[in-house]
């Protein structure tokens, strides 16, 4: 190696050094390259190419990865799993929209959009996938993660292209139960049963899921908490709109759950609640009745509107839910009606997927908007 090659590897390890320790990425699908370094003038396209960065890096700041306004098609999955990087509860993994809905000059068309296009894996959460293929956005596999102010949406696929198979997408998942803190705020989740299916916005393991001013709207189910005596869990302010399977399910974690200032209707199923976990379908007798206490959730403040069932137990992609009594839930100031709700379907209003001003749950607060 000559002098010329000498110094030229020496000032490319210098900028890459440089370009490692920058705590904020920038990513743009217009104009970014996934060659770029991530700068705001040199931005990735992709965020798949951010989190490689993140992983490689080197540190215990905190890091913010900003998405531009866009369409995000993911032909690969994000995986997030750095090994030489520290995240705490205060220097966080921030992955979020440039423009939030909170700032003044945000619209509904603001909100960086994901579309799942990535081949189909074999695999389901690490064994062999008996159904025929998932796809899976964003895998989280360190703690202290936010993510914040995106639109998520399903895959253009059919869900049942054949008898026995289920095509399922999983936007966000965490596998590792010994992972903490990830919260999901300010985010919509939209899906359609038959143009883009959304098989279960958020599956994750491990304590500390919050989930925040969220819209769940037309998934097949909102979000699984996963991890059986998991704990520090929350769901605030959120809506689930007609959930084709169910709105939420609780794998038998931890009664401290807080559940308040919620909306699910418009659902097959409200709410699922497994006891245990086995391969088939989870039933609620047990074997020592002596012994048997519910796990007790408290439901604040709420309202579960024109849902055909209210609760059920169950598991598996196929969903083999059985009608169970609500005996698992305390409800707490909480309304339970058969009348649906309206939303605001007007795409130029920023309350556009919003309960409509002035009908059932308008009060709420539920939605994107925290201030």
């Amino acid at each position: 190696m000559n002098l010329k090659q000498i110094l030229l590897t020496v000032l490319v390890v210098l900028f890459m050094n440089k370009a490692m320790s920058q705590t904020t990425i920038y990513v743009n699908s217009s104009i970014g390259i996934d060659t770029n370094v991530g700068s705001k003038e040199s931005p990735f396209k992709t965020l798949a190419a951010a989190a490689r960065k993140v992983n490689e890096s080197v540190g215990k700041e905190g890091v913010t990865i900003l998405l531009a306004s866009g369409v995000y098609a993911f032909e690969e999955t994000t995986v997030l799993q750095p090994t030489k990087r520290t995240f705490t509860k205060e220097n966080r993994l921030t992955i979020r929209a440039e423009i939030l809905p909170d700032d003044a000059d945000w619209n509904t068309g603001s909100m960086p959009t994901i579309i799942h296009t990535m081949p189909l894996q074999d695999n389901w959460f690490g064994v062999k996938d008996k159904f025929g293929g998932a796809m899976y956005g964003i895998k989280i596999e360190t703690s202290h993660v936010t993510i914040q102010g995106l639109k998520i949406l399903g895959a253009p696929v059919v869900e049942h292209p054949k008898e026995g198979q289920i095509i399922r997408a999983y936007p966000i998942s965490r596998t590792n139960p010994a992972l903490d803190d990830l919260e999901i705020t300010q985010c919509l989740f939209a899906g359609d049963e038959v143009t883009s299916p959304n098989h279960l916005g958020i599956i994750a393991n491990g304590n500390g899921i919050v989930i925040d001013h969220c819209i769940f709207y037309h998934l097949k189910q909102a979000i699984v908490y996963w991890s059986r005596k998991s704990t520090g869990h929350v769901m605030r302010n959120t809506l689930i709109y007609g959930g084709y399977g169910c709105g939420v399910w609780t794998s038998a974690i931890a009664n401290d759950f807080i559940f308040e200032n919620n909306i699910i209707a418009n659902s097959n199923y409200a709410w699922i609640s497994q006891l245990d976990r086995d391969e088939n379908q989870q039933e609620l007798e047990l074997k020592d009745s002596k012994k048997a206490e519910p796990i007790l959730y408290q439901v604040n403040n709420s309202l579960f509107a024109g849902n055909k069932k209210l609760t059920g137990t169950g598991g598996g992609p196929q969903l083999n839910f059985k009608d169970i009594d609500p005996i698992l839930l305390k409800f707490n100031n909480t309304k339970i009606t058969e009348q649906p709700i309206e939303l605001n379907f007007d795409d130029h209003s920023k309350y556009f997927l919003h309960p409509k001003t002035g009908t059932l749950g308008a009060d709420k607060g539920v939605g994107l908007f925290k201030k």
